[in-house]
């Protein structure tokens, strides 16, 4: 069985394990298995954006901001939850390619600063218009979804276990979305954009066309995980969409791996699962979380999944040693 097996039978075993290990368990848990995977949804947007296409962005946050405005004032309106998700993904999509334009001219930090100001500007728009997002107060209240059919009801998201297992299985759709990118005629544009635009453009490739692309796809997944986290915890607030929130969002996939399709699911699981492993340490597990994530990237600067791989490379290389002594 070769790399590629090992690596899919351990995530349907993964995957068999998410839908196990929450049953019985306390609220709490759960709880913090839906936020990891809210975030990995976001991490994989943005991973899309920097590390297929090469585009930097510090303003993911902003565009979980959106998501989760949007689907919590339809929904606190009167709408059905499942309906506003498709607003919520136009309006991050659409303000996804807007920020885009400024990447067609300026590249490196200078497109970093620009997207660092985007994020600074919604979070001024969300505390100031508090005639619309309740200002520092924020939103609360937001109900979350049920589905029924024919007088049964199929899911009852207001129990913790049931919602849990329908953002992993919005988890899983969008995963499988991204995966069908990447591998496509768009994803072989996105890396050729990554590696050198000058080339690519010079063989055809509409790199204008396909870096606003980038940032629209990136941006909707960042709206989508809004949309899911406005109902998850039934209270959002500009504080929850700082900058700091993007600088998070980043580190996921820096640790996870740049570029690699499964690292900001290892990204996410580190901050977000890992600290809540480590409160044991009292006031000292920010120490131990910091050193745990510099030690990842000196010796792994691949990150997680890198050292997956290089496992991976390593027993392949022992095994076939093994079969020709």
């Amino acid at each position: 069985m070769n790399f590629f097996s090992w690596k899919c039978l351990g995530w349907v075993l993964l995957l068999a394990v998410l839908i196990i290990a929450p049953i019985g368990r306390g609220g709490y848990i759960i709880s913090v298995l839906s936020l990891w995977l809210v975030y990995s949804i976001a991490a994989m947007g943005l991973n899309l954006t920097l590390g297929y296409a090469g585009q930097i962005s510090l303003a993911q946050a902003s565009f979980m901001a959106i998501g989760a405005y949007v689907s919590a004032l339809l929904s606190m309106a009167g709408w059905p939850w499942l309906t506003t998700v498709p607003f919520s993904l136009l309006a991050a999509f659409v303000v996804g390619i807007l920020l885009g334009y400024p990447a067609l001219r300026v590249q490196g930090h200078y497109l970093a600063f620009v997207t660092l100001a985007f994020n600074t500007l919604v979070f001024l728009v969300l505390r100031n218009e508090d005639w619309l997002t309740g200002g520092i107060y924020g939103l609360s209240g937001m109900p979350r979804p049920n589905f029924s059919l024919f007088g049964f009801t199929l899911f009852d998201a207001t129990q913790n276990l049931h919602f849990y297992y329908f953002i992993l299985l919005l988890t899983v759709i969008s995963a499988l979305a991204l995966w069908g990118i990447v591998r496509s005629p768009w994803g072989r544009a996105f890396k050729a954009l990554r590696e050198n635009p000058i080339r690519a453009e010079s063989l055809g490739l509409d790199t204008r066309r396909i870096t606003l692309l980038a940032f629209a796809i990136g941006s909707a997944y960042g709206g989508l995980s809004g949309a899911i986290m406005s109902p998850l915890v039934q209270f959002i607030d500009p504080a929850s969409f700082t900058f700091a929130q993007s600088l998070r969002i980043l580190l996921m996939v820096v640790v996870g791996g740049i570029g690699s399709f499964f690292g900001p699911f290892l990204g996410a699981a580190m901050a977000i699962i890992l600290p809540e492993f480590m409160r044991f340490t009292d006031k000292y597990y920010l120490i131990i979380y910091a050193l745990a994530v510099i030690i990842v990237l000196i010796f792994s600067p691949k990150g997680l999944w890198g050292m997956v791989e290089n496992a991976g490379a390593r027993i392949a290389t022992w095994r076939k040693a093994r079969a020709t002594s």
